[in-house]
């Protein structure tokens, strides 16, 4: 073991446990990334709202880079983890394209986060994203749900036949991230905030039905 990993051992505190640690420290960077984005977040400010130290997030982590690279990681699997989780193969495939829809919704309104730091990745095209091993397996995972409603509607005569299951994600992820990403500017033209939640329901409403009619159309 290296000097800086034995220091780093050593200045862990007594009885901490190290993934509540590594939780910690990938919650608090993931809101200073997405606040600041890649260049302007600093390490040293991540570690001062931990209450750990620069040292123990290059020991867990390895840098900045590999650090960001976590968090987006973290904040992919969390949705992937949703959406593989959901259980809808009780519903017809209207209602189980519905609650996929809506599980979409209530995710990316919840964490807006997530939404800037997609927003900020796609700023670097990716570049850091494409490194990661774990997020280049979440592909398949993500569409796996919805690629068995899709079956199952088609089979039932519901469904037309000639849809890409990514055009269907994309559909329903467009609606979400704008909704959540372009909340000022939209509010800054149109007077509305997209975020209203008078008009919360409505809108949810609205994606289930809006992919639907998609869905459906003949």
């Amino acid at each position: 073991m290296g000097a800086q990993a034995s220091d780093a051992v050593a200045a862990t505190p007594a009885g901490r446990n190290a993934d509540r640690t590594r939780s910690e420290i990938l919650a608090v960077a993931s809101h200073e990334f997405a606040d600041k984005g890649y260049a302007g977040a600093r390490v040293d400010e991540i570690a001062a709202k931990t209450r750990t130290t620069k040292r123990m997030i290059y020991y867990y982590f390895g840098g900045k880079e590999q650090l960001y690279i976590a968090v987006l990681e973290h904040a992919y699997t969390g949705i992937r983890a949703l959406e593989q989780q959901l259980d809808v193969e009780h519903l017809d495939p209207a209602q189980a394209i519905r609650r996929l829809a809506a599980v979409t919704f209530d995710h990316h309104e919840a964490h807006p986060d997530f939404i800037r730091l997609v927003s900020i990745e796609n700023i670097h095209r990716a570049e850091h994203l494409a490194r990661s091993d774990v997020l280049a397996g979440l592909a398949n995972p993500a569409l796996d749900v919805l690629t068995r409603i899709l079956e199952r509607g088609r089979a039932e005569g519901r469904f037309r036949d000639d849809v890409d299951p990514v055009d269907v994600h994309i559909l329903i992820s467009g609606f979400c991230v704008f909704r959540t990403a372009n909340r000022y500017t939209f509010n800054a033209i149109f007077r509305r905030d997209m975020l209203d939640p008078a008009r919360r329901a409505h809108y949810r409403m609205m994606l289930g039905d809006v992919v639907l009619e998609y869905l459906t159309a003949r």
